[in-house]
Protein backbone atom coordinates (compact mmCIF):
# COMPACT_ATOMS: atom_id res chain seq x y z
CA UNK A 1 0.00 0.00 0.00
CA UNK A 2 1.05 3.65 -0.83
CA UNK A 3 1.65 4.76 2.85
CA UNK A 4 0.22 8.05 1.50
CA UNK A 5 -2.84 6.27 0.98
CA UNK A 6 -2.67 4.78 4.70
CA UNK A 7 -5.49 5.33 7.19
CA UNK A 8 -5.85 8.31 9.39
CA UNK A 9 -4.92 7.64 12.51
CA UNK A 10 -8.25 8.78 14.95
CA UNK A 11 -8.04 9.45 18.85
CA UNK A 12 -9.06 5.94 19.53
CA UNK A 13 -5.91 4.90 17.34
CA UNK A 14 -3.58 7.14 19.83
CA UNK A 15 -5.23 6.67 23.13
CA UNK A 16 -4.63 2.61 22.18
CA UNK A 17 -0.82 3.77 21.15
CA UNK A 18 -0.02 5.54 24.73
CA UNK A 19 -2.23 2.80 26.64
CA UNK A 20 0.11 0.46 24.97
CA UNK A 21 3.09 2.22 26.16
CA UNK A 22 2.15 3.06 29.90
CA UNK A 23 0.93 -0.43 30.70
CA UNK A 24 4.75 -1.80 29.01
CA UNK A 25 6.68 1.28 31.06
CA UNK A 26 4.64 0.42 34.55
CA UNK A 27 5.31 -3.17 34.84
CA UNK A 28 8.59 -2.59 33.35
CA UNK A 29 9.46 -0.26 36.40
CA UNK A 30 7.40 -2.78 38.23
CA UNK A 31 4.77 -0.31 39.67
CA UNK A 32 1.47 -1.10 40.59
CA UNK A 33 -1.54 1.41 39.48
CA UNK A 34 -1.33 2.63 42.78
CA UNK A 35 1.86 3.16 43.37
CA UNK A 36 2.28 5.09 39.63
CA UNK A 37 -1.34 7.52 41.18
CA UNK A 38 0.78 7.82 44.44
CA UNK A 39 3.76 8.88 42.61
CA UNK A 40 1.71 11.25 39.73
CA UNK A 41 -0.95 12.47 41.61
CA UNK A 42 -3.56 10.39 40.00
CA UNK A 43 -5.98 7.80 41.05
CA UNK A 44 -5.18 3.98 40.23
CA UNK A 45 -8.77 4.18 38.67
CA UNK A 46 -8.50 6.75 36.37
CA UNK A 47 -4.69 5.13 35.36
CA UNK A 48 -6.46 1.85 34.89
CA UNK A 49 -8.78 3.55 32.42
CA UNK A 50 -6.28 5.24 30.16
CA UNK A 51 -3.75 1.83 30.61
CA UNK A 52 -7.23 0.21 28.64
CA UNK A 53 -7.77 3.10 25.93
CA UNK A 54 -10.67 4.21 27.62
CA UNK A 55 -10.06 8.03 28.49
CA UNK A 56 -7.23 10.87 27.60
CA UNK A 57 -5.11 12.71 29.67
CA UNK A 58 -3.61 16.37 29.61
CA UNK A 59 -0.28 17.33 29.14
CA UNK A 60 0.70 18.13 32.11
CA UNK A 61 -0.95 14.48 33.61
CA UNK A 62 1.03 13.00 30.53
CA UNK A 63 4.45 14.88 31.75
CA UNK A 64 4.07 14.20 35.07
CA UNK A 65 3.96 10.06 34.35
CA UNK A 66 6.70 10.55 32.32
CA UNK A 67 8.55 12.31 34.32
CA UNK A 68 7.77 9.21 37.56
CA UNK A 69 9.72 6.95 34.26
CA UNK A 70 12.53 8.81 33.88
CA UNK A 71 11.84 9.72 30.19
CA UNK A 72 9.71 12.17 27.41
CA UNK A 73 6.76 12.62 26.20
CA UNK A 74 7.36 11.88 22.96
CA UNK A 75 8.24 8.10 24.81
CA UNK A 76 4.70 7.45 25.21
CA UNK A 77 3.78 8.63 21.73
CA UNK A 78 6.51 6.74 20.17
CA UNK A 79 5.71 3.29 18.75
CA UNK A 80 7.98 -0.17 18.57
CA UNK A 81 11.45 0.66 17.29
CA UNK A 82 10.70 -3.23 15.32
CA UNK A 83 7.29 -1.95 13.07
CA UNK A 84 7.71 1.72 13.07
CA UNK A 85 8.19 3.54 9.88
CA UNK A 86 10.81 5.72 9.56
CA UNK A 87 8.89 8.04 7.76
CA UNK A 88 6.35 10.14 9.75
CA UNK A 89 3.45 10.97 7.88
CA UNK A 90 1.47 14.26 8.12
CA UNK A 91 -1.18 12.47 9.79
CA UNK A 92 0.57 10.54 11.78
CA UNK A 93 1.65 13.16 14.21
CA UNK A 94 1.03 13.45 17.57
CA UNK A 95 -0.50 15.90 18.71
CA UNK A 96 -0.25 17.51 22.45
CA UNK A 97 -3.07 19.33 24.07
CA UNK A 98 -2.07 22.80 24.58
CA UNK A 99 -3.59 26.54 24.70
CA UNK A 100 -7.29 27.41 22.78
CA UNK A 101 -5.98 28.35 19.58
CA UNK A 102 -3.08 26.71 18.96
CA UNK A 103 -2.23 22.91 18.15
CA UNK A 104 1.34 21.10 18.46
CA UNK A 105 2.27 18.00 16.65
CA UNK A 106 5.13 16.16 17.96
CA UNK A 107 7.63 15.48 14.79
CA UNK A 108 11.20 14.02 16.69
CA UNK A 109 10.75 10.87 17.70
CA UNK A 110 13.20 7.94 19.73
CA UNK A 111 16.44 7.62 19.02
CA UNK A 112 16.84 11.02 18.46
CA UNK A 113 17.72 12.28 21.92
CA UNK A 114 19.72 15.38 21.23
CA UNK A 115 17.16 17.69 20.45
CA UNK A 116 12.79 17.44 20.02
CA UNK A 117 11.30 19.08 17.10
CA UNK A 118 7.60 20.42 17.07
CA UNK A 119 5.38 22.11 14.29
CA UNK A 120 2.89 24.49 15.97
CA UNK A 121 0.14 25.84 14.39
CA UNK A 122 -1.73 29.45 15.48
CA UNK A 123 -5.24 30.02 14.40
CA UNK A 124 -5.95 33.86 14.35
CA UNK A 125 -5.41 35.31 17.56
CA UNK A 126 -3.96 32.65 18.89
CA UNK A 127 -0.90 31.93 20.59
CA UNK A 128 1.33 29.76 23.48
CA UNK A 129 -0.54 31.63 26.30
CA UNK A 130 -1.48 34.92 28.06
CA UNK A 131 2.19 35.25 29.45
CA UNK A 132 5.97 34.85 28.20
CA UNK A 133 7.13 31.34 29.93
CA UNK A 134 10.41 29.76 29.83
CA UNK A 135 11.94 26.21 30.37
CA UNK A 136 14.82 25.04 30.64
CA UNK A 137 17.92 26.18 29.59
CA UNK A 138 18.56 24.84 26.13
CA UNK A 139 19.21 26.30 22.73
CA UNK A 140 15.57 27.01 20.98
CA UNK A 141 15.24 27.81 17.37
CA UNK A 142 11.90 27.80 15.09
CA UNK A 143 11.04 29.27 11.56
CA UNK A 144 8.27 30.21 10.73
CA UNK A 145 7.05 27.82 7.55
CA UNK A 146 3.42 30.26 6.91
CA UNK A 147 1.66 33.42 8.09
CA UNK A 148 2.88 35.93 10.54
CA UNK A 149 3.84 35.90 14.17
CA UNK A 150 5.27 38.17 17.08
CA UNK A 151 8.30 37.16 19.19
CA UNK A 152 7.79 38.16 22.40
CA UNK A 153 11.22 37.97 23.92
CA UNK A 154 12.00 39.70 27.27
CA UNK A 155 11.52 43.41 26.94
CA UNK A 156 11.87 43.05 23.02
CA UNK A 157 9.21 42.11 20.39
CA UNK A 158 10.09 41.09 17.08
CA UNK A 159 7.71 40.42 14.30
CA UNK A 160 7.89 37.80 11.73
CA UNK A 161 7.04 36.53 8.35
CA UNK A 162 7.33 32.98 6.42
CA UNK A 163 11.08 31.91 5.99
CA UNK A 164 12.30 34.11 9.44
CA UNK A 165 13.80 32.37 11.54
CA UNK A 166 15.24 33.30 15.32
CA UNK A 167 17.86 31.78 17.95
CA UNK A 168 17.58 32.28 21.86
CA UNK A 169 18.07 30.36 25.10
CA UNK A 170 14.71 28.62 26.36
CA UNK A 171 15.30 30.13 30.00
CA UNK A 172 14.44 33.97 28.30
CA UNK A 173 10.54 34.33 29.17
CA UNK A 174 9.23 34.18 25.31
CA UNK A 175 5.51 34.12 23.73
CA UNK A 176 4.43 33.63 20.37
CA UNK A 177 1.67 34.88 18.63
CA UNK A 178 -0.46 35.23 15.39
CA UNK A 179 -0.30 38.71 14.39
CA UNK A 180 -1.33 37.62 10.62
CA UNK A 181 -5.27 37.37 8.97
CA UNK A 182 -4.31 33.66 8.49
CA UNK A 183 -3.43 30.28 10.32
CA UNK A 184 0.52 30.55 10.99
CA UNK A 185 2.62 27.41 11.16
CA UNK A 186 6.05 27.44 13.00
CA UNK A 187 8.79 24.67 13.20
CA UNK A 188 10.38 24.77 16.66
CA UNK A 189 13.74 23.04 17.09
CA UNK A 190 14.78 22.98 20.86
CA UNK A 191 18.28 21.21 21.87
CA UNK A 192 18.82 19.33 24.53
CA UNK A 193 15.43 18.73 24.96
CA UNK A 194 13.59 20.62 27.66
CA UNK A 195 13.24 18.12 30.99
CA UNK A 196 9.68 17.15 31.87
CA UNK A 197 9.46 18.59 35.07
CA UNK A 198 10.36 21.73 33.51
CA UNK A 199 7.55 21.34 30.69
CA UNK A 200 5.18 20.60 33.10
CA UNK A 201 5.60 24.53 35.16
CA UNK A 202 4.88 25.59 31.58
CA UNK A 203 1.82 23.84 30.86
CA UNK A 204 0.91 25.02 34.44
CA UNK A 205 1.67 28.69 33.63
CA UNK A 206 -0.54 28.48 30.73
CA UNK A 207 -3.36 26.93 32.49
CA UNK A 208 -3.27 23.63 31.26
Amino acid sequence: MDPAARPVPDETDTLRLVAERLRRLRRANGLSLRQLADATGTSASFLSQLERGLTGASASTLIRIANCFGTSISELFSTPEITRDPVLRRAQRPALPVTDGQRKMLLSRRPLTHFETYVSEFDVGGSTGPEQYTHGDSHEMFIVLKGSVRLELGADHHDMHAGDSVEYASSVPHRVANIGDVTAEVLFIISPPTSTATYLDTYRANGE
